[in-house]
């Protein structure tokens, strides 16, 4: 039987909303597991993953965590379909090296305010899993540039209202005391307004109520 091509893994993933957000070739030094061939990051597609996700039985039967318990149900289905191995960012200790692995795809880069930004998702970027697949496929050149570094604007360092991220990093006990006052309402509503303001993510077309959920789960009321 011959190996998937990435066409194949990028459709049959495209079906659960997910996309193919990045690849690489591991070596020895990149924490993949041993004898990976070709790790591929899948995160979603959009429009319309929160649509589908919402959709799905792990958002209708109050257990908890329902998003990373659809992210295994579907990433393990697509594993055992292309004979992969399928990994998360979620679930460690021991963690997996996600942040790495993005940048070592050539698709994401430390942005002006320090957070990954990708080539399509900009600071909206997330990953839902990984496969892990042996065989070498063959790999799209990544962009040459990041986005960034043609952005003359870079709202990025001025865009947070509580003055808690920028270029000298993140202070989290600001943006948790912002998040708690009326102000703090918007971010809590559509999502960090710093990743907000990205022109790339602008263009990334995310849901919102995806936005609300994951702020909900980083500072419940």
């Amino acid at each position: 039987m011959s190996a998937p091509g990435l066409d194949a893994i990028a459709q049959a993933a495209r079906a659960e909303a997910l996309a193919v957000l990045g690849g690489f070739h591991p070596g020895p030094g990149d924490g993949a597991p041993s004898g990976t061939g070709t790790l591929l990051l899948l995160g979603p597609a959009e429009p319309g993953f929160w649509r589908h996700v919402r959709a799905a039985p792990e958002f209708g039967n109050g257990a908890p965590d329902p998003l990373d318990r659809w992210s295994r149900r579907v990433i393990d289905a697509l594993a055992e379909r292309f004979g992969a191995r399928a990994l998360y960012p979620f679930g460690g200790p021991p963690w997996t090296p996600f942040q790495a692995w993005a940048l070592r795809s050539g698709r994401a880069w430390e942005s002006p305010v320090r957070l990954l930004v990708h080539d399509t998702a900009g600071l909206l970027v997330s990953f839902r899993g990984a496969l892990a697949l042996t065989a070498r496929l063959a790999l799209p050149e990544p962009p040459a540039a990041a986005p960034c570094a043609g952005c003359a604007e870079r709202p990025c360092l001025t865009a947070c209202p509580a003055g808690a991220l920028d270029a000298e990093g993140y202070d989290v006990p600001a943006c948790r005391a912002f998040l708690d006052t009326p102000a703090g309402s918007d971010c809590m509503e559509l999502g960090c307004a710093v990743r907000r303001a990205c022109p790339v993510s602008r263009g990334y077309a995310r849901d919102p109520a995806q936005s609300a959920y994951h702020m909900r789960r980083f500072h419940p009321a």
